[in-house]
């Protein structure tokens, strides 16, 4: 089964940037722990902090991977543009949060990604991803 993760702005971050809230783990660190727990999966890994790069990928992808798990970041709230990508695409998309996006500011309660997607897993951290992956084992 061949997966990707997209991830958006600011989590090439993960580990640096507001640990209280992100954790203190950078990603590639926990990429290679959900490679290890999942080796049955074909798992790839893109950042970028430019929206049309994340446009691009989503296209690049949809349409010959089985799953995308989706952290477009606070491109969420904003993109319209990535909330037609995903709903321009065949392959299913979770969208995941690293923070429970409801419990912060009012104005990440919105999201443009949501309505297209299979699912939304929010606010476990980094195991939100882990139960991304598991939800397409399902």
């Amino acid at each position: 089964m061949k997966i990707i993760i997209i991830n958006g702005p600011n989590l090439n971050l993960l580990g640096k940037r507001e640990p209280e809230v992100y954790g203190s783990t950078s990603f590639e660190t926990y990429l290679n722990s959900l490679k290890e727990k999942f080796p049955s999966l074909e798992l790839s890994y893109f950042q970028s902090n430019i929206e049309g790069e994340l446009i691009d990928k989503l296209h690049e992808t949809g349409f010959d991977h089985d799953g995308i798990v989706l952290n477009a970041g606070a491109y969420t709230h904003t993109s319209i543009g990535i909330g037609d990508a995903v709903k321009g695409i065949s392959t299913p998309v979770v969208e995941v949060h690293i923070s429970n996006t409801f419990g912060r500011e009012a104005f990440r309660h919105q999201s443009y990604i949501s309505a297209h997607a299979k699912g939304v897993i929010l606010g476990f951290g980094l195991q939100s991803y882990d139960l991304a992956l598991q939800s397409f084992l399902k």
